[in-house]
């Protein structure tokens, strides 16, 4: 089949875009508000996308209910910080409960019985239990193209530079990060997720690096 992504004619009952692009990882972003109140999220649209230097982003779509924004962009770029949390297979459940629509200030972090970490050098908290942790500096929001028509579902990208990371020493192996030992959760289409349970290597020929 063929439709246009713009008149959307693909006739099916949910538009197959994102059930297309995947794999996708899950940035599960904790941030603060100007009180200090936590905020937890999960973000499908999200990856890195710098190692020199090392950034991140999510982006996000539409508003949230009343407010303009989603509240990760809100606490983003109110105070400068977010964390990158990994969602591995064991917190998958309460992953799913921070989707929930909540009001402004609701602490979704409690609200899924999930206990705060320290981070080192931001004031958002670590998911305590989560294998892998960014600390990151908030750099820029893009906003993409408005869709006439879709004014409301307008999508912004929210870009951070990773300033610290935190890696559990359960998942490190002969001096590699073993994928297997936590089975990070991607997200497929509609309401479909998947967990790393195959991994094989594939050495570059022309790259000692990649072995």
């Amino acid at each position: 089949m063929f439709y246009d992504a713009t008149r959307r004619d693909h006739g099916m009952q949910q538009d197959p875009l994102t059930a297309l692009i995947v794999p996708r990882p899950i940035g599960w972003i904790s941030t603060v508000d100007g009180h200090g109140r936590v905020n937890l999220a999960p973000y499908s649209f999200y990856n890195a996308v710098s190692a020199s230097p090392p950034m991140v982003y999510f982006a996000t779509t539409g508003t949230y209910g009343d407010n303009p924004t989603k509240h990760s962009r809100r606490n983003a770029e109110e105070t400068g910080e977010f964390v990158v949390n990994m969602v591995s297979a064991d917190l998958v459940k309460q992953m799913n409960i921070t989707t929930s629509m909540v009001d402004y200030g609701v602490d979704e972090m409690k609200l899924a019985g999930l206990t705060p970490a320290l981070s080192r050098y931001v004031k958002p908290p670590r998911v305590e239990g989560s294998p892998i942790a960014l600390e990151c500096k908030y750099w820029k929001t893009i906003e993409m193209p408005i869709e006439e028509g879709r004014e409301k579902q307008q999508a912004v990208v929210v870009f951070g530079r990773v300033v610290g990371i935190h890696i559990d020493d359960r998942i490190i192996k002969n001096g590699r990060i073993d994928t297997l030992a936590f089975k990070p959760v991607a997200r497929l289409g509609y309401s479909e997720y998947t967990t790393t349970e195959n991994v094989w290597r594939m050495p570059r020929p022309d790259d000692p690096r990649y072995q």
